[in-house]
């Protein structure tokens, strides 16, 4: 890659915006109060935020005004990964501050959450009432019994009910963990049956795109399997009884109860997220109440420069970790828009049309959402008012430049656009949003304040304007504390720390321009390597899902027996497409031209559809598995995927090459 200093930028911000941006403002007060540079600009404060990590975050911390209620004897006690101690001797509640803005009467009737479904009907929700019905749960949870470290689980939709319920754990020290509807039993105990909950929030059903999903029988079989539960708190979304021994949701939030925040010390459990566990059980990753609370106060009030005024939309499910990012907008005085539906439904503009009823400032969605627009020739600002969403925020996947274009052509030429990547595993971004930067297009902005992101050769040697190991030098404070049931720390070291030791590899290849922004070519553990040759699969895909035909693909790079390499490019075609062999030719000539000569596949067959984890990423290392003949009960966690009967094919494949 050529030095990157030379292309125009797609997109710059202005004086004005540069100047009332919330990072900005905090650069100046860290120089005059901690000896951040005052100038250089963001380059240099994202230097200092390294090199200064432990002055850095007191600083995040005083900017926010973190409540300890008990002091820190300091910042950073011990810096090696795994096992930083941050903040010791520090207690604090991660609800609390996610209730404050509703301590004051000025901003008590403003919305704290405005709900939407697939009515398409704005329902708001008041700080006021957050608060009281925080409360009221809090209160009922800790006459259940729920004490500080005990597990509570949600089998719930992005409904304000989640919300509530996971503030109401955080407030009495309890463990939050979550799973969409839309995932069976089995995929739902892989991950409560490892945590041993105490409670389980349940609705008894689902709307997506436009019908009833009725799951009683599922919540029966949860209860059945789940020994620990010692109550069921039954939410009628569908409008059912509750059923035998279980708690009606409205009966526990409808006191007049004050919250009380239990103050727990910095490292202290908040919640547990998942790993997809395509390859075995899910990963069960435990983050604590101060490292998620400092985190995202940096990332939501400083990257994504939230405050009062804004409005916060992210297309997400309780399954995905965006889920957990998206409320912690409420740390910021945010009001923060929940959707529960399909994203495209009752057209591919759904998303467009929730920012335009709600009006976002920010509004989060996938990037494979965004290419779905492109090519359905969805017209945004043509057809929704988007005059208050001042930024487009895209992950899941790397945005393709396209989708940059189209965005900035089809939405607006003034609007931010930021690509952010990061992870569950720290439910943060390594890279991405920052508001005083230019955009580039195919480009991520820059590596995160207090993130020490480099790009690593396989001797650890920092790379720029080369393709890299994306690695993490010095500890994050939302990095997990540990995983549950995993006494002795070895399967947290063998996820992130085999490689390098004391350096977290995240397992993507990335880029870092000379410019300092980011350039994300998708999972290392599924690189194409052809004659020496790596390449991101994102890469391929980027290219070969621009040609009208390719509704999706999936690129496998198998080494074979005999020393050869097969790489064949799986294609699901769109509606009234055939692959025939000028088809086939376009997608070897893209390739070729816009990639590597000796990227071209090896063949390209048409599939079925492509495989996704329950949170849309799709599946490439469990097929590899497939095509090299593992067995498919071994090659995959079978509650880990959106379709299993799709794996069958690439099974069947393999049997055939055999």
């Amino acid at each position: 890659m050529s030095s990157a200093a030379n292309t125009a930028p797609l997109w710059q911000p202005d004086a004005d915006r540069i100047a009332a941006a919330a990072v900005t403002r905090f650069q100046s007060w860290a120089a005059e109060r901690y000896g951040a540079p005052a100038d250089g600009g963001y380059a240099a404060l994202h230097r200092w935020s390294v090199d200064e990590l432990d002055t850095f975050w007191k600083a995040v911390a005083d900017w926010f005004d973190v409540r300890f209620s008990t002091p820190y004897e300091t910042v950073l006690a011990d810096r090696s990964m795994p096992g930083a101690q941050w903040f010791p001797g520090a207690t604090l509640n991660y609800a609390e501050h996610a209730l404050r803005t509703a301590e004051g009467p000025s901003r008590a009737d403003d919305p704290a959450l405005l709900y939407v479904d697939e009515t398409h009907a704005p329902t708001p929700v008041s700080w006021s009432e957050l608060r009281r019905q925080v409360g009221s749960l809090a209160a009922e949870l800790r006459a259940l019994g729920v004490r500080p470290g005990d597990r509570v689980s949600g089998y719930l939709p992005n409904i304000p009910q989640a919300t509530i319920a996971l503030l109401a754990t955080a407030a009495v020290g309890g463990v939050w963990t979550s799973c969409a509807p839309d995932f069976g039993a089995r995929s739902v105990l892989d991950r409560f049956q490892q945590v041993e909950p105490v409670v389980l929030f349940a609705v008894d059903g689902y709307r997506y795109g436009g019908k009833e999903h009725d799951r009683t029988d599922t919540v029966a079989e949860l209860r059945r399997e789940l020994p620990t539960l010692r109550a069921v708190v039954h939410i009628p979304l569908l409008g059912t009884e509750a059923p035998e021994g279980a708690l009606d949701w409205s009966a526990l939030t409808s006191a007049d109860t004050e919250p009380v925040f239990e103050q727990v010390p910095f490292e202290h459990p908040l919640w547990v997220l998942y790993s997809s566990g395509t390859t075995g059980l899910p990963k069960a990753i435990v983050q604590s109440q101060g490292g998620i609370l400092l985190e995202h106060f940096k990332q939501i009030g400083l990257h994504c420069d939230l405050g009062p005024e804004d409005r916060f939309f992210w297309y997400t499910s309780t399954g995905w970790m965006m889920w957990n990012f998206l409320v912690s907008g409420l740390l910021t005085g945010t009001t923060v828009v929940l959707y529960d539906g399909s994203p495209g439904y009752p057209g591919t503009g759904a998303q467009w049309r929730v920012a335009e009823l709600t009006g976002a400032t920010l509004f989060g969605t996938s990037a494979a959402y965004v290419m779905a627009c492109a090519k359905a020739e969805v017209h945004p600002a043509r057809d929704y008012d988007l005059s208050r969403v001042r930024c487009v925020a895209t992950t899941g996947s790397p945005l393709p430049p396209d989708g940059f274009r189209w965005l900035h052509d089809e939405v607006a030429s003034d609007l931010w656009i930021a690509s952010v990547s990061g992870g569950t595993d720290v439910c943060s971004c390594f890279a991405g949003a920052v508001p005083t930067l230019p955009v580039h297009i195919g480009e991520l902005q820059a590596a995160c304040l207090g993130t020490d992101l480099q790009a690593w050769d396989p001797q650890g040697k920092p790379l720029t304007n080369e393709v890299g190991e994306l690695v993490v030098t010095n500890p994050m404070p939302s990095m997990p504390v540990h995983f549950w049931n995993d006494p002795d720390g070895s399967r947290y070291h063998d996820s992130y720390f085999d490689t390098y030791p004391g350096v977290w590899r995240h397992g993507d290849w990335i880029t870092i321009t000379d410019r300092g922004s980011v350039v994300i070519h998708g999972r290392s553990d599924s690189t194409l390597n052809r004659q020496g040759v790596r390449m991101g699969s994102a890469d391929i895909y980027e290219v070969v899902e621009r040609l009208p035909e390719i509704r999706e693909s999936l690129v496998i790079g198998l080494e074979e027996p005999d020393g050869g390499y097969w790489m064949p490019l799986f294609v699901h075609l769109a509606e009234g497409a055939t692959l025939d062999d000028a088809l086939r030719n376009r997608v070897k000539q893209a390739i070729r031209t816009e990639l590597s000569p000796r990227h071209v596949p090896d063949e390209i067959i048409e599939v079925p559809g492509v495989p996704h984890t329950l949170t849309g990423k799709r599946i490439e290392v469990p097929v590899k598995r497939l095509l090299q003949g593992t067995p498919l009960t071994k090659a995959v966690n079978p509650g880990s995927v959106d379709n299993l009967q799709l794996l069958r094919f690439y099974e069947e494949l393999a049997r055939s090459r055999r």
